[in-house]
């Protein structure tokens, strides 16, 4: 009796170990976790229908006692200098000091770009924003959103029902981040569709124009073995995503679906002289208006509250929180709404526990805030002549 008491006990762990492993919201160390637990209790099963032994059970001495190690998966630590080995010739030094002091402590990267021109304004960390191609969490939503709401899937006020009693839509799932709408969006849109928005989106190709040692990031070319659809489209599962595609997407959102190469200049002549390039026209101007009360929602009421600095200075943007098997990672995609001059701003961070979405969101708002205080939304920034006739020719 005593065998099959445990052994349903065992069985009941196992459903419990294995809803763990499948959380989207979950990284890939606790599914290490989950796994080790599954083991565990496999063995318990085992020996609940040995034979039992006829000597009863004597407690371990201090002396037999294992000590405890406890073990941490990440080796990346979560603060260290990001600006070692930085070259800033052709930066706006305005930019980069407002962008330093907000990352502070903090091992990640601080992009700014332009979202009219696709001119890096200032790259902190330049060997992680250029190299490290992470996975993007959750801030692959903007792309399945678009995804979505472009082939007639869902519409703003679509909702979905979570539960008896709730059901949300697209401005509260992109607030508050929810796993299981943006999984919905997937499974309908099937791979060829995922793939196709990646691809049109600039996932798994570099976002800069000639920038020297940038990574393309990774996105496959067929269905992942074992990962869900779902997976791909809430969580950002199989892919690899580096701070200027993210940089190069949101400028896409804020500009109404000018997909720019991001261009990162050496020096001032360079910067006198730069000419937007457009890698392509997205056809998402009819979409962006459905996307844009959920990314503001992430600040004003959802995942992205800490980059709230003035209400009169709205901005909008996507948290994403998740480890890889290197590091935990925390992501923030945003622009503003001020002024004459709209900027883009990306954060990654990577390191321990500390390093989420909502830390990062919290530089972004700080980087705003910085700028805000020295007048830097209300003064007219130089626009080349090349620059305008780009800009009027879209």
């Amino acid at each position: 009796m005593k065998r099959t008491l445990l052994a349903v006990f065992c069985l009941f762990l196992i459903q419990i170990d294995h809803s763990f492993a499948v959380s989207p919201t979950m990284g890939t160390v606790k599914k290490r976790k989950a796994s080790a637990t599954s083991s565990t209790v496999k063995k318990a099963l085992a020996s609940s229908t040995a034979t039992p032994s006829k000597s009863p059970a004597t407690a371990p001495s201090a002396k037999t006692r294992k000590r405890v190690v406890r073990y941490s998966p990440w080796d990346t630590p979560t603060f260290a200098d990001s600006t070692w080995g930085d070259v800033v010739d052709g930066e706006d030094l305005t930019v980069r000091r407002a962008a330093v002091q907000a990352l502070g402590p903090y091992n990640g990267s601080v992009v700014v770009a332009d979202p009219n021109t696709g001119r890096i304004l200032t790259m902190v960390n330049q060997k992680l924003a250029l190299t490290g191609a992470y996975q993007p969490c959750s801030t692959i939503k903007l792309v399945a959103g678009l995804a979505g709401l472009s082939e007639g899937l869902i519409e703003r006020e679509t909702r979905l029902r979570l539960s008896r009693r709730e059901s949300i839509n697209l401005t509260t799932a992109l607030a508050k981040s929810n796993n299981l709408y943006f999984a919905n969006i997937g499974e309908k849109l099937g791979f060829d569709k995922i793939y196709h928005y990646g691809r049109l989106f600039g996932l798994g190709e570099k976002a800069g124009f000639n920038i020297e040692g940038e990574s393309s990031g990774i996105f496959p070319e067929a269905k992942p073995k074992d990962v869900p659809l779902g997976m791909m489209t809430s969580f950002g599962e199989s892919i690899g995503l580096t701070p200027l595609q993210l940089a190069a997407i949101v400028s896409a959102i804020a500009n109404q679906g000018t997909l720019y190469y991001l261009q990162y200049p050496h020096n001032q002549e360079e910067v006198a002289n730069l000419v937007p390039r457009v890698k392509r026209q997205l056809e998402i101007s009819g979409q962006v208006p459905d996307m844009l009360p959920g990314m503001m929602g992430a600040v004003d009421f959802g995942t992205a509250r800490r980059a709230s600095y003035d209400a009169n200075e709205p901005i909008l943007g996507k948290t994403g929180t998740c480890t890889d098997s290197r590091t935990h990672l925390g992501w923030f995609g945003s622009f503003n709404q001020v002024g004459h001059n709209k900027l883009v701003v990306v954060v990654l961070l990577t390191g321990g526990r500390p390093v989420n979405g909502p830390v990062a969101a919290g530089i972004a708002g700080q980087v705003y805030k910085n700028l805000s205080q020295q007048q830097f939304f209300a003064q007219d920034r130089l626009v080349t002549p090349a620059a305008l006739v780009q800009a009027g020719s879209r």
